[in-house]
């Protein structure tokens, strides 16, 4: 269990993009809003990039076809992505979550985790996360979700625990009690396939594989047993980052079916370049180097970067190259994940991405 006084935020926004738009557009409250590709009346080709929790009860997703959720959910609001606004209404966010710790670690364009140890208690930093939430909610007019514990998985997987507009404190000696009985697939870094050699060995719940020997889960899992084998007992000494040191900005996408459709690939690694290239703007940084990931349908996973002649930030430039090195991997294979990269970068205001996320 992780012992110690740390005590760490996730705080994660509710449905960014959809509640973004519905607070610009009121008449949309209530509405399935689904933000992402134009459906072009279910013959689209692209991606949802988030939907409103209406649209979620017709078993819309992030990462979805957008034919798809058309065929699933016709009488939608369909939206365009508007990077520019959500990424000034990301930066509003940050600013509020700046007031409340010395160290925030930015993941993403819609959440943070943040130390705040140095409120001394848990009540205390209970108060703390509602403190966050009614300011943001007065400030920005949207609601998020905050997680509290002793370190960053609890806190993320706690975050989640009672979306939307959720508060959920776990203390360290209830780690193991909150985690035990909840699916596997909870536990960041769990995917679809390392869920499924866990079921394969009889593991459902996070309690189940923390009782497992540590040796049978490396056997089945290779060395990425040892972290998710410790994660599910509450082992979890990642600390918070800071904006310091920034390595690199990267997003990705699973399909919910695999694809080996050309312009559906296209269009997703398109728009995902210009998210990153959207979050490094507004970081005030420059890059040089770009990397595509592809993962096949076998889950085998490959990447291809390409270091550019100079330091930039122009969108046109990163997506272009992110095509370019997308072309090889359009040989008819199934693709079940995308992601894009930027690294070496150099500039203003930095942060600390997720380097995780690129590369689980």
């Amino acid at each position: 269990m992780t012992t110690g006084s740390r005590i760490v935020l996730h705080v994660d926004m509710d449905s960014f993009f959809a509640s973004i738009e519905v607070r610009r557009a009121p008449s949309l409250a209530g509405k399935p809003v689904i933000v992402g590709a134009d459906p072009k009346g279910g013959a689209g080709r692209g991606v949802v990039s988030t939907c409103s929790y209406e649209a979620r009860r017709y078993g819309v997703h992030s990462g979805m076809p957008i034919s798809r959720a058309f065929d699933l959910c016709p009488h939608g609001v369909y939206l365009p992505v508007d990077h520019p606004f959500y990424a000034s209404v990301s930066e509003e966010i940050m600013t509020i979550l700046s007031r409340h710790a010395g160290r925030i670690e930015q993941v993403s364009i819609d959440e943070a985790y943040l130390d705040v140890s140095d409120a001394g208690s848990f009540p205390a930093a209970g108060a703390l996360a509602a403190a966050i939430k009614r300011e943001v909610r007065e400030e920005t007019g949207l609601t998020c979700s905050v997680g509290v514990a002793p370190g960053k998985a609890v806190a993320k997987i706690a975050s989640d625990y009672k979306k939307p507009d959720g508060l959920t404190i776990v203390r360290p000696d209830e780690v193991a009690g909150f985690l035990a009985p909840l699916p596997v697939g909870r536990i960041p870094g769990i995917g679809k396939k390392t869920g499924e050699d866990l079921r394969q060995m009889g593991i459902q719940t996070v309690g189940d594989l923390a009782r497992r020997d540590v040796q049978e889960v490396i056997a089945r899992l290779g060395r990425s047993g040892v972290r998710v084998h410790h994660l599910a007992r509450g082992i979890d000494e990642g600390e918070v980052q800071g904006r310091e040191g920034c390595k690199s900005i990267s997003r990705e996408t699973t399909f919910e079916v695999d694809t080996a459709d050309p312009p559906l690939l296209a269009g997703t690694l398109g728009a995902l370049a210009d998210d990153v290239a959207e979050t490094l703007r507004a970081d005030g940084l420059r890059c040089r180097t770009v990397t595509v990931k592809v993962r096949y349908r076998g889950f085998q996973t490959h990447t291809r970067s390409r270091t550019l002649p100079r330091f930039t930030a122009d969108p046109a430039a990163l997506r272009q190259a992110a095509s370019g090195l997308l072309d090889p991997f359009l040989n008819g294979e199934p693709i079940r994940l995308i992601g894009v990269r930027l690294s070496a970068l150099e500039g203003g205001r930095t942060r600390q991405a997720s380097i995780d996320e690129f590369l689980s």
